[in-house]
């Protein structure tokens, strides 16, 4: 091995002052860390799933019955305006999730197919009727493979005759959709309800105009709607609400039309002026006004800099470029060397001829054109006049939505295994936290254990020589401190020193060491009493040598920083 004697001694001058105790101290305080971070990252216990004994309107827990109340839809979808026809060919299975489960036991209902309509419906009991009362929207959405384009929405389905779940669609009438959706750029938590206007019998979506952003994630995730019988609502994540607002004003179109409309017969008179300015019609230009003076002028009183070298070129044939081997002058012509900057110009203010540079004109004024005044005939910014709504009206309780007979998930995803779970929908904000508390605030902190724990490691960055110590590889930092030592040591022996006073230290102890060995080899026999002086000696000069290194390094560190940081980077 290379430096092996250095070597040697390098590790036999760490030890000896005292190393090898300050690296047992980190190892413990790295030991006492690391087991510190492997309980913070341990997984607690999976409770076990136990169906909740909580009443509600609808309350659905994926339970072994489940099929009793839920059934898919194979209908075609309604693409009315294009030729395209889709059918809800998309399966479903209840299961336990396969990605952070959190409870044992507990099974949702799963989005099966990826790239395919799905569609499937639960009737209620008996139906909801929501007037004079608040309504509580509630549900577990687990994307166990992520969400990058597809809805995990649901819909609350109009109580009537003609709701049939076998052909539940996109065209079966709904009261309120709401959920998650994500496409590209788009990210939201739709609240969607359909308001009926009391004088046209007509139905129309109100849209929430700023929703809040759905949590893309892989744990399960808690979405809450409440609707209050005063016309607020308020919309909640993983129980924080993250929106609440007034049915009357958030959503997009008004639940009710404006008063009063622009007149469609009334029309702009041709005589209406609404330029507010106009150029000044009685401004002159100036007779001084030159037009035609350039914006840039030759600077006349500039002189050729001292050092400009008006015989050397910008660029030069490159004294070091050579023709290649395999250039072949018949077939290739002649070989050009390639250019370069030339080395003289870099240091002087420029190389070739030299022209007087072009400054601003102080004359320039450019094209003349007449200041703007106000409009004297101004008549200001023409509006029809407004006449009264005919298709006006007020509705001061959109919150008495209509009855709701049914729960349907109808969405299309480019991902599968999409899970809902813990669905309620009923009157009790009380009984939805409940709900909430025995199933989502149980698994939600084991799920985000077990995805903390599979996290990768961060990936260890190559160390610096100073951050190297002893007891994790002796091999590997005496090495590295020696190969340190000599890198700057070629540029600068007392730097050197300075900052590696391990080496140097090392190096003196072998150097003095093989002095006293030479002299104890000679005069052993003759002179007894002298060699065990000049081995003491030799120990004293050692331990002074020692001394010197380690003040050395006390003023030096700092100097010899940008050396470390160059050379791990060149190694890196």
């Amino acid at each position: 091995m290379k430096f092996n004697v250095a070597a040697a001694a390098a590790s036999a001058a760490i030890l000896a002052g005292g190393v090898y105790a300050d690296d047992q101290k980190v190892l413990k305080e790295e030991s006492s860390s690391t087991a510190a971070e492997a309980s913070t990252k341990s997984v607690p216990p999976l409770p076990t799933f136990t169906p909740t004994k909580l009443k509600a309107p609808f309350l659905e827990q994926f339970t072994d019955d489940w099929e009793q109340r839920w059934k898919p839809s194979h209908a075609k979808k309604d693409t009315k305006g294009s030729e395209e026809e889709w059918a809800y060919i998309g399966e479903w299975a209840v299961e336990e999730p396969i990605v952070y489960k959190g409870i044992e036991g507990d099974k949702g209902l799963v989005v099966k197919n990826a790239a395919a309509h799905h569609a499937i419906s639960a009737k209620f009991p008996k139906k909801i009727d929501p007037k004079g009362k608040t309504l509580v929207v509630q549900y577990e959405v687990k994307l166990q493979g992520g969400l990058e384009c597809g809805g995990a929405y649901m819909k609350l389905l109009r109580d009537n005759k003609a709701l049939h779940q076998d052909e539940f669609s996109n065209a079966t009438p709904y009261v309120i959709m709401f959920g998650p959706d994500k496409c590209g750029h788009t990210n939201k938590v739709h609240f969607i309800f359909n308001h009926k206007n009391p004088k046209t019998g007509e139905y129309e979506e109100k849209h929430l105009s700023s929703a809040p952003s759905a949590k893309i994630v892989k744990t399960t995730e808690l979405y809450t709607l409440t609707v209050h019988p005063n016309n607020t609502y308020s919309i909640g994540i993983n129980g924080e609400q993250v929106k609440e607002g007034s049915l009357l004003e958030d959503f997009t179109p008004s639940v009710n039309p404006p008063k009063e409309i622009d007149d469609p017969k009334d029309k702009k008179p041709e005589d209406w002026v609404d330029e507010a300015r106009i150029q000044d019609p009685d401004a002159k230009k100036p007779d001084d006004w030159d037009e035609d003076a350039p914006y840039e002028i030759v600077d006349e009183d500039a002189t050729q800099p001292a050092d400009w070298l008006v015989d050397e070129p910008l660029t030069i044939p490159d004294p070091e470029a050579q023709k290649p081997e395999d250039w072949d002058d018949e077939e290739d012509g002649d070989w050009i060397a390639p250019t370069v900057p030339n080395p003289k110009c870099a240091d002087v203010s420029g190389c070739g001829p030299w022209t007087k540079p072009m400054i601003k004109n102080p004359d320039y004024k450019g094209k003349w054109s007449a200041p703007y005044i106000d409009n004297p005939a101004y008549k200001g910014v023409w509006a029809p006049r407004k006449i009264k709504n005919p298709d006006y009206f007020e509705d001061k309780n959109p919150a008495n939505f209509e009855p709701i007979g049914a729960l349907g998930f109808e969405i299309w995803t480019m991902q599968n295994n999409i899970l809902f779970d813990n669905i309620y929908i009923g009157h009790s904000v009380e009984d939805a936290r409940k709900l909430a508390e025995e199933t989502f605030f149980k698994k939600h902190p084991v799920e985000e254990a077990l995805e903390e724990a599979e996290k990768p490691k961060e990936e260890e960055k190559p160390a610096s020589p100073n951050d190297l110590k002893f007891l994790d590889d002796p091999k590997t930092y005496i090495t590295e401190k020696l190969d340190l030592f000599l890198t700057i040591a070629q540029r600068d022996p007392i730097e050197a020193i300075k900052f590696v006073p391990e080496i140097a230290g090392g190096l003196v102890a072998v150097f003095l060491t093989v002095i006293g060995l030479i002299f104890g080899i000679v005069g052993v026999a003759s002179n007894p009493a002298p060699v065990k002086k000049a081995a003491a000696d030799v120990k004293e000069k050692a331990k002074e040598a020692k001394d010197k290194v380690a003040e050395a390094a006390t003023t030096g560190a700092e100097t010899a920083k940008a050396e470390v940081t160059k050379r791990t980077s060149r190694k890196a």
